[in-house]
């Protein structure tokens, strides 16, 4: 489903120019449940940038489905964001003033056609992640186990090809971070793809692989199921 072939990306500051990542390779299957490690500062999140086609390498070759993403244009990388992936981001990004279920039901609004059947799918994710009684709660009501719920079904409301997780349990305390991997490991068991970012070796060794992430490259992988 996924392949980074020698992915680089730099960054330039005036006359500086600092190459984050230097030669990224690694291949996701689908169904797979990864985990992308790697201390905090390194290059995870630009990785998972180019991941979710929100920018492009500096240099090397990322398919996904198939797809050079390095040739499409910005229309067509907004369409593949919009539809085939869902995002689940550490701050949750949530609209503050904005109800759960309308939260969840955002993604749509960016859609070509809005479903029929919109909200009754929404409301049928969050009771999927247990929230079904705080579906008009809006974020500063709910806790941020609660929050980081409302996202992952947000991320999921167009049925996306692969769940890009971006240290989905930094800002959790260990009780509300178990209860968020339980969720990602139900949602794997139902073959979901999905790609997790974090620095936390524990979180990290809950998926099904590890690769981790060494001075801008891929030192080593783990294989755990």
């Amino acid at each position: 489903m996924i392949e980074f072939n020698d992915i680089a990306k730099s960054f330039a500051s005036g006359a500086i120019e600092t190459e984050v990542l230097k030669g990224v390779s690694f291949k996701v299957g689908k169904g797979e449940f990864i985990a992308i490690m790697a201390p905090s500062g390194t290059g995870k999140t630009t990785l998972l940038n180019i991941l979710g086609c929100l920018m492009k390498a500096s240099r090397g070759s990322y398919l996904f489905e198939e797809q050079d993403i390095e040739t499409l244009n910005d229309d067509q990388l907004s369409e593949i964001r919009n539809k085939k992936i869902g995002f689940v981001f550490q701050t949750f990004n949530l609209l503050e003033k904005t109800s759960a279920l309308d939260n969840v039901l955002l993604p749509l609004v960016y859609s070509d056609i809005y479903p029929p059947d919109a909200q009754k799918k929404a409301v049928q994710l969050l009771a999927a992640v247990g929230l079904n009684e705080r579906i008009h709660y809006k974020p500063g009501e709910l806790s941020g186990g609660q929050q980081q719920r409302v996202a992952i079904a947000r991320a999921l409301i167009n049925d996306p090809a692969v769940i890009l997780a971006d240290e989905p349990t930094g800002n959790l305390d260990n009780a509300s971070a178990e209860e968020i991997m339980g969720i990602f490991k139900s949602l794997h068991n139902q073959g979901r793809t999905i790609v997790l970012v974090t620095h936390d070796l524990g979180v990290a060794r809950q998926a099904g692989r590890v690769i981790f992430l060494k001075d801008g490259k891929v030192d080593k992988e783990e294989t755990l199921k």
